[in-house]
């Protein structure tokens, strides 16, 4: 019972490949297809995902504006203070 957890069952037919770490590219093709891809990627969205943000942040931004100006005093209140 000293089989580890892969190696629980022997299945007969079924044929697997694995290459080895050291075979492996791990930034093969990064720069000639992984940059154009992303680009791509990022022109494909960002009309389905900038508006949302910026009407987020343009809420934001006149709720905290509106907020400052609510928490200001009003010097007309004060003029008779000695």
């Amino acid at each position: 019972m000293g089989h580890g957890f892969g190696e629980l069952a022997k299945v007969r037919g079924i044929v697997t490949h694995k290459i080895s770490p050291f075979e492996q590219r791990a930034f093969a093709n990064v720069i000639s297809k992984g940059v154009p891809n992303t680009l791509r990627r990022i022109r494909s969205q960002v009309f389905i995902v900038a508006p949302p943000f910026v009407m987020g942040y343009m809420v934001y931004n006149y709720i905290e504006n509106l907020h400052t100006q609510m928490n200001r005093k009003n010097p007309a209140e004060f003029e008779n203070d000695s």
